[in-house]
């Protein structure tokens, strides 16, 4: 019988402030030494009070009305009390009942909110018996973002958190890097026989893409065992072993009532319309062009669709295509340079002079194979891409009285030979500089006489 896997997403992300959520230390995720950005609040000593980023709170905002979600009126900051090494104060500054926005869609996948918090220490547990705590994250802008269940399979989760991984870097709040783990994704996993959901198995701290698909398949093929023998699947957290390619339990699934919420009696209340630059029209004005929109503007101007995910995909080259765009305006010369771009660059180089290129391939001054010298050159010392192919001999030679010759001569030498193949002679006499468009018409005029 066919099992239903349902997933649902919570994904964090740390954002790209000058310093930590509620205090002045530097928030550098590449500080090697061990507690070097700490202070007594985000170390939690008494007496000690937080005071809300501000810029933080803007980044959570925007990309709530990128995704269409609903900005609060009101909200507030909750204490969730857990215990911990990481966790200094004995609770984490989090958000529970008033997020920062509800709702919202992204990659067809709909959203139920995003909140602030900050984030945890560090432990490490590679030094023999004793384990090590670093507090330099300790306090770091962390966003949460939760989905609906209503992801369906592992490659469409991977496909939601890598257009959100791109959505972040867009938007300039977070570099999203997860090899670093500035963005970490938790999967809740359940699987059942019928419509209704199955019981929700959390696997936690994925750190890559293939890793968040490779879980999920796990987790349903594993859930799907149990339920055929019989056995009953536990409400509990697992981790992810990569080597293994297995999940592992860590701990019985807490309930948010285990956390015992509430409102942090140290910070103040946000009433976010009283805000001017909180104002929805304000933080529309922010946004740049969002990766879907690049994607649709891209096909509409006839790029294929695996160029299109290139220029969105890696934001340095979609910029690129857009200056050689602009140059060139021509919708078949726009389509040639995409092809040559995705193809001959390994780094950009000026615009115009690429451009320059791509309007002689046009007009049939040099042939493809003159480009690519061309462009070659470009990369390797730069330079005016018509010098170049003057003075190394890669002009086309179009003039149909230089050609003539060649053809005659090729036309008597090989007069059974078919017309493609007498082309190739009338390019080889000339040093490969022949049009070749211009060529064949010239052969044809000839053999039809």
């Amino acid at each position: 019988m066919d099992y239903k896997l349902t997933v649902g997403l919570e994904i964090h992300a740390e954002l790209k402030t000058r310093t930590k959520m509620f205090c002045d230390s530097k928030n550098d995720p590449d500080e090697k030494s061990p507690n070097a950005n700490i202070c007594p609040v985000c170390m939690g000593y008494p007496g000690t009070l937080p005071v809300i980023n501000r810029e933080a709170v803007k980044s959570i905002l925007r990309l709530g009305v990128a995704v269409g979600g609903k900005l609060a009126d009101y909200a507030e900051f909750d204490r969730k009390n857990y215990f911990y090494p990481d966790i200094p104060k004995g609770y984490q500054i989090s958000q529970y009942k008033h997020p920062l926005i509800s709702g919202g869609e992204l990659s067809g996948v709909k959203l139920t909110r995003i909140h602030l918090e900050e984030d945890t220490a560090r432990s490490t547990h590679d030094k023999g018996e004793e384990s090590l705590v670093d507090f330099n994250r300790a306090g770091v802008p962390l966003m949460e973002l939760v989905t609906e269940p209503v992801i369906h399979s592992a490659e469409e989760a991977a496909s939601f958190a890598k257009e959100l991984q791109l959505l972040l870097q867009y938007l300039g709040i977070s570099e999203a890097n997860m090899e670093k783990g500035e963005m970490r994704v938790e999967a809740n996993v359940s699987v059942s026989k019928t419509s209704d959901f199955g019981t929700k198995v959390e696997v936690k701290n994925l750190n890559s893409f293939r890793a968040t698909a490779k879980a999920i398949d796990f987790e349903y093929k594993r859930q799907v065992e149990l339920i055929d023998k019989g056995e009953k699947v536990a409400q509990e957290t697992r981790g992810w072993d990569e080597n293994a390619g297995e999940t592992f339990s860590q701990r019985a699934k807490e309930e948010s009532h285990d956390y015992r919420y509430f409102p942090d009696p140290d910070l103040p209340k946000l009433f976010i319309k009283e805000i001017p630059e909180f104002s929805e029209e304000n933080l529309k004005a922010t946004l740049p062009e969002l990766p879907w929109d690049r994607r649709r503007r891209l096909l509409n101007l006839g790029v294929s669709p695996e160029h299109a995910e290139i220029y969105v995909t890696q934001p340095e080259w979609g910029t690129y295509f857009g200056e050689v765009s602009q140059t060139l305006k021509e919708p078949e010369l726009i389509i040639t340079a995409s092809n040559y771009i995705t193809s001959e660059l390994k780094t950009p180089i000026d615009a115009n002079e690429f451009a320059e290129t791509v309007r002689m391939i046009g007009t049939g001054e040099i042939s493809s194979k003159g480009a690519k010298e061309i462009l070659k050159i470009l990369q390797a010392q730069g330079g005016e891409a018509r010098a170049i192919a003057e003075k190394n001999n890669l002009m086309q030679i179009s003039d149909r009285g230089q050609l003539q010759k060649f053809a005659e001569e090729a036309v008597t030498e090989n007069k059974e030979a078919p017309i493609q193949f007498l082309v190739g002679q009338v390019i080889k006499k000339s040093g490969g500089r022949a049009n070749p468009a211009i060529a064949q018409e010239l052969l044809l005029e000839m053999l039809n006489r």
